[in-house]
């Protein structure tokens, strides 16, 4: 029987996983935590429903343009100076926005801060820290921090907007950007060395490679069509809510029970995807449940009630989908091309940000809710056919290792004593030859022999 081995994180990999987990969360916060009260606020500014839309686009604008050549930098400057750049830059465009007088200096500094886009620096910093037999679980971490982040930030957002306003909202996390860069400073351990990581990293020159790749973008588009439908939601449904009689204030009372409803629901459903096999039908059971939704806010948008009950639906399976893409662009994107595959997904991501605000505030204009909700459902019902047609990914995990100097002259040889392995489906090497990378079965994968393999016993 094949035997499993876990490989305990180091303290200084904690240091380095945590705090790089806090740091991205709070570069997301930037995004979520206006998410829901952004509309209102810049409708107070200007009645023109397309400058609303940019308020709550341009932020994912500027960080799709800047992330890659962010990340770029920080292989020559330095992980740590760019993230420096980045946060700071964040929280200019933060406190720019907090004392904006008019929607177009909001606009400004929404763009501001997009082009803090520092996650492809962060994530190359946390690769830097990490051994290659850990760093998939400290990258889940940053993962996790998100998903976290997303359904706080719903919850703590018409709450603390009650306190502090949204001009609070936007100090308050100009305040956090900059605290966190004392985090950076003092907490997250500094790297010995900098190396490119293939698995974390985007490598331009194989840019095309993964943009050919059409089961990848099929995931892309997803991840577009999601991102773009939430926006156009949240551009437009705080309207809704204040048509009905409920103060902006109070509109935590709808998003409470419906972050917390989706939140909870959603984890047996990823479960079940991942340890049974069952990846490809929680996926499209995910989007089934976003189409329905968004087709039922149309005749929903009368009720709060109504409108409760479709955000609680919509909130799992926007959930289920969040947390399953990232994991299927991981099974489906060669070991050695993940970095790159993922480089891709977070830019259409931003850029779907970028496309529903506005794209939704223009249907909101010309044909009020069902033009936004009738947008949303065309882009995820597209989505819906690519997913049933696609084939289901396999069950596999991408595992890492650092190679023996004794091996760095026979890679051809421990390619091929590698993938004698039970459970081995692929097996490939960073350009340096330190690392080599394989996707495994998740069951019936032998991870004591390749290590015993590699430690050439």
């Amino acid at each position: 029987m094949p035997k499993r081995t876990h490989t305990q994180m180091t303290p200084s990999e904690w240091r380095a996983s945590t705090s790089m987990a806090g740091l991205y969360a709070l570069r997301m916060l930037g995004m979520f935590l206006v998410l829901p009260v952004l509309a209102l606020h810049a409708h107070s500014m200007s009645q023109d429903m397309r400058m609303v839309g940019l308020a709550m686009a341009m932020y994912g604008l500027t960080q799709a343009l800047l992330q890659l050549p962010l990340g770029v930098l920080s292989d020559k400057w330095g992980r740590k100076k760019v993230i420096y750049l980045g946060m700071s830059v964040f929280a200019l465009g933060s406190f720019m926005a907090a004392f904006a007088q008019s929607v177009e200096m909001l606009i400004i500094a929404r763009a501001i801060q997009g082009a803090g886009a520092v996650s492809a620096a962060v994530t190359a910093l946390l690769a830097d820290l990490t051994r290659d037999e850990v760093r998939t679980r400290a990258m889940s971490m940053i993962g996790l921090s998100i998903g976290l982040t997303f359904a706080v930030s719903l919850v703590l957002s018409p709450i603390l907007t009650q306190f502090i306003g949204v001009n609070g909202l936007f100090v308050l996390m100009g305040v956090l950007s900059l605290s966190s860069l004392a985090v950076v400073h003092w907490f997250t351990p500094n790297p010995v060395a900098m190396r490119f990581h293939e698995d974390a990293q985007m490598q331009p020159a194989r840019l095309m490679e993964a943009l050919k790749s059409r089961p990848l973008m099929r995931l892309n588009y997803g991840i577009f069509a999601l991102q773009a439908g939430l926006m156009a939601i949240f551009t437009t449904l705080p309207f809704a809510l204040r048509e009905l009689g409920w103060a902006k204030l109070d509109h935590w009372k709808v998003y409470l029970p419906a972050a917390i409803l989706g939140l909870v629901l959603m984890v047996p459903a990823i479960i079940v995807g991942e340890t049974r096999n069952k990846l490809k039908q929680v996926f499209v059971a995910g989007i089934v449940l976003v189409l329905f939704a968004q087709a039922a806010l149309m005749l929903s948008i009368h009720s709060v009630w109504a409108i409760g009950v479709c955000l609680v639906v919509y909130f799992v399976g926007f959930n289920i989908l969040e947390a399953s893409l990232p994991s299927m662009v991981s099974k489906i994107a060669p070991s050695d091309l993940k970095g790159t595959a993922m480089g891709v997904y977070n830019t259409m991501q931003s850029l779907g940000v970028f496309a529903g605000g506005l794209i939704g505030s223009k249907m909101y204009a010309l044909a009020a809710f069902n033009g936004v909700f009738g947008f949303c459902c065309v882009i995820v019902l597209v989505w819906l056919v690519l997913a049933v047609l696609s084939p289901a990914p396999r069950p596999v995990k991408n595992v890492m290792f650092g190679v023996p100097k004794q091996h760095h002259s026979s890679l051809d040889k421990l390619s091929g004593s590698l993938k004698a392995v039970a459970g081995v489906e692929m097996v490939s090497f960073s350009a340096d030859g330190q690392t080599v990378f394989i996707k495994a079965l998740q069951h019936g994968f032998d991870e004591e022999k390749v290590q015993q393999i590699l430690m050439g016993a």
